[in-house]
């Protein structure tokens, strides 16, 4: 029976300093979740946590969830499994593919099944568990990408590990947060967290049709919870996984300029679309914003290799 490791890992908050961001007197400090662990890192620990704890409660002896052939929740479910020793299972989409993560997953010793693209997308239809549960009956089944309320709420705590931090920055106060959304559901723990006390701002990195809008609403709903003061902003530059020359280009001189490693599908367009809202004005001077670092950091170098190689033959 999986028994819960009761890990709690503290994200540090760390101060950014930019040209763009000096100019415009706004001041930026980011939680590093990138660096809780070198391996479960990122915001998908905190989405995950309370999924483990619901298994453990139930007597389980492992998790099985989804994701794609580059997903952070499978690594960071993969890596626990391996540190907590308890098995782990991972629906994949599409064919199989070897990918950085897809070989770490195998590392880690988790079981993988590639559904094919059809199959994946019937993730949402109400019978899609049940052969799964009879393969796997003692694993706890964990939503795509960790999501869900359980997986909001774990989120939530992240809002008192930066308020513990403030005053080492010589802050007493902060305006709001901002961080990439692909689900929504980190953002949905930040609202749920602050409960009105300050903006929570999502840069959406995935177009309108994959639903982050619909599915905050829906979490928001289900926790009774009031909207919270949050706005979603397109971030996705043209659609999901999209990395175009401007962003590859602002990614690598961005890293050169603060030493903040970044990868290009979240973290680096959410901070490039922070800096086209900064310089058009859209803060006032002396403003002071928390960014989300929420990891993702393990298939970086391989991808940008692959997006730079792409740019150089056009």
């Amino acid at each position: 029976m999986l028994i819960d490791p009761g890990w709690a890992p503290k994200a540090p908050l760390e101060p950014l300093h930019l040209d763009w961001l000096a100019a415009a007197d706004v001041e930026l400090a980011v939680l590093r979740l990138d660096l809780i662990d070198p391996l479960i890192s990122g915001n998908k620990w905190f989405k995950l946590a309370p999924y483990l704890q619901a298994a453990c409660s139930v007597g389980a002896a492992g998790l099985i969830s989804l994701g794609g052939a580059h997903s952070n929740h499978l690594h960071a479910l993969a890596a626990a499994g391996k540190r907590f020793d308890f098995p782990t299972v991972g629906l994949l989409r599409g064919t199989p593919q070897d990918t950085p993560t897809v070989r770490d997953l195998q590392r880690f010793g988790m079981q993988l099944h590639w559904l094919g693209y059809g199959g994946y997308r019937a993730r949402h239809q109400p019978d899609f568990w049940d052969p799964w549960r009879e393969r796997y009956c003692t694993l706890y089944p964990v939503p795509e990408g960790g999501g869900g309320l359980p997986g909001a709420l774990g989120c939530s705590g992240l809002v008192s590990q930066v308020q513990e931090q403030l005053s080492e920055l010589g802050w007493a106060d902060y305006h709001g947060w901002w961080l990439a959304a692909g689900t929504g559901t980190t953002l949905v723990g930040l609202v749920l967290g602050e409960a009105g006390a300050h903006p929570v701002y999502g840069a959406v990195a995935v177009p309108a049709d994959h639903g982050v809008a619909h599915n905050v609403r829906t979490l928001l709903d289900e926790a009774r919870a009031t909207d919270g003061g949050y706005q979603l902003l397109d971030a996705s530059r043209g659609g999901f996984a999209k990395v175009d020359a401007a962003l590859l280009e602002f990614l690598r001189a961005s890293e050169a300029a603060s030493g903040l490693a970044l990868e290009p599908l979240y973290t680096a367009k959410a901070l490039m679309a922070l800096r086209q809202r900064v310089e058009a004005g859209y803060f006032e001077r002396g403003t002071r914003m928390l960014f989300v670092h929420t990891g993702g950091l393990q298939g970086r170098a391989s991808a940008l290799r692959q997006y730079e190689a792409e740019y150089q033959q056009l």
